[in-house]
């Protein structure tokens, strides 16, 4: 049996977005039992030319949202990256799983073909389905998890593989 682009997208983004949920949870609850400022955590970057911690959560989950709209040939939804705590950033995540699980298989199978065109500032970039997918949007989303993941690990918050893999 061949895997489909429905299963190699929605519940492998759901995941990795569910465990960035426990990552990001676990980073609040450190910055709590030690009396830091959540703002601290949200805003550090591990070097300074990357991003912080806030926007490291923002590309993901809208990678992980652009994904599934663009497969299903539909415009992806706007949103505001105006988050500011780690529950805004707790809601957006969940925003983004409820997308993600209202897709149906057939709205995604069949799409390893579809003209993907994505407008960056350094021109358009054109796509298969199954490329970008593969190539764009799974290497992406993990970038940018690992990326969160490492943050809060890099100040100290108690994080190992299993929170970031999650449960099988």
């Amino acid at each position: 049996m061949s895997i489909t682009m429905y299963q190699t997208c929605v519940p492998v983004l759901v995941r990795a977005l569910t465990n960035l949920s426990g990552v990001l949870a676990k980073g609040a609850a450190h910055a709590a039992e030690r009396n830091i400022a959540p703002e601290v955590l949200l805003n550090t970057r591990i070097t300074p030319d990357m991003f912080p911690l806030i926007r490291q959560v923002q590309i993901a989950t809208d990678m992980s949202k652009g994904a599934a709209y663009r497969l299903a040939g539909m415009e992806p939804p706007k949103m505001d990256d105006n988050e500011t705590s780690f529950d805004e950033l707790q809601k957006r995540i969940a925003a983004v799983v409820d997308m993600l699980k209202s897709f149906k298989p057939e709205q995604i199978d069949g799409s390893e073909d579809r003209e993907i065109v994505l407008k960056m500032r350094s021109g358009e970039q054109h796509f298969h389905g199954q490329d970008y997918l593969l190539g764009y949007v799974l290497p992406n989303v993990y970038f940018h998890t690992t990326t969160a993941y490492a943050i809060l690990r890099g100040v100290g918050v108690v994080l190992g593989k299993a929170d970031f893999l999650g449960k099988a």
